[in-house]
């Protein structure tokens, strides 16, 4: 989702470069971002081959359906009712967005997970990077810091990722969880599964306790992106928001 400023003052709307957080200081850069250094292995190239020009097509729809039911997400945990039909009676959603979401609230009648922090902004310029977490759930005793993904697979960034806002959340927010955790809501699950898996149809919960070899791996990752980004600037662009001719 772009970020975006309005000044009505000088009238101007300025888009913000999602890539970086602001700071005091300056600004940093979202994990996410940093794990664009991530090398790729085979199968990324050979998915690339197979698709040809339409590659970021497809990752740009891949991106508005997560973004779509993150929303979703947020503002069911919020306490909104949310609902598949607008006002005018067509669909507010598209289908696969919202088998998601029902996949989401499938979990949580299923988990019955206290929301500890839903959707929160953490920045540090002594880390050097900044991130969204999802969500901070205690489940049945255990607090989990979880991110939510809607992507065809489980890819090893991922662990990457939690790893990093684990330290942001401890570091910044001290606060300290027992596992991390990825909520796939497009797995290939058909059932319950066997006893101490939590699952449901097409929804998942993989838990990981020790992030220690993934931070280590996610610092080094930072390095290299530091590197190769090392003359790097937020992009913005500023709008008028109105014309009139003379």
């Amino acid at each position: 989702m772009n970020k975006f400023i309005i000044d009505f003052q000088t009238k101007q709307l300025t888009f913000l470069d999602s890539r970086f957080y602001t700071t005091p200081d300056g600004f940093v850069p979202s994990v996410t971002t940093i794990l664009e250094a991530y090398p790729k292995d085979a199968a990324y190239f050979q998915w690339i081959k197979s698709v040809g020009q339409d590659a970021d097509a497809i990752r740009d729809a891949a991106g508005d359906r997560g973004t779509t039911v993150h929303e979703l997400t947020e503002r069911y945990d919020n306490g909104e009712e949310i609902t598949l039909l607008t006002d005018t009676g067509a669909l507010g959603y598209k289908l696969q967005e919202w088998a998601m979401f029902e996949r989401y609230v499938d979990y949580t009648i299923k988990c019955s997970p206290r929301i500890e922090q839903n959707e929160q902004n953490y920045v540090s310029p002594e880390l050097g990077y900044a991130g969204t977490i999802d969500r901070v759930i205690n489940v049945g005793g255990v607090r989990y810091l979880m991110d939510i993904k809607t992507s065809n697979a489980v890819y090893p960034t991922y662990w990457l990722q939690l790893a990093a806002y684990r330290e942001l959340l401890d570091k910044v927010g001290g606060v300290q969880v027992d596992a991390v955790a990825i909520l796939w809501l497009n797995a290939k699950t058909r059932t319950d599964g066997k006893k101490g898996s939590i699952q449901g149809k097409g929804w998942q919960l993989l838990t990981r306790e020790d992030t220690t070899t993934d931070l280590q791996v996610f610092k080094a990752t930072k390095y290299l992106w530091g590197v190769q980004n090392a003359d790097s600037m937020p992009r913005q662009s500023s709008y008028q928001l109105s014309h009139k001719k003379p």
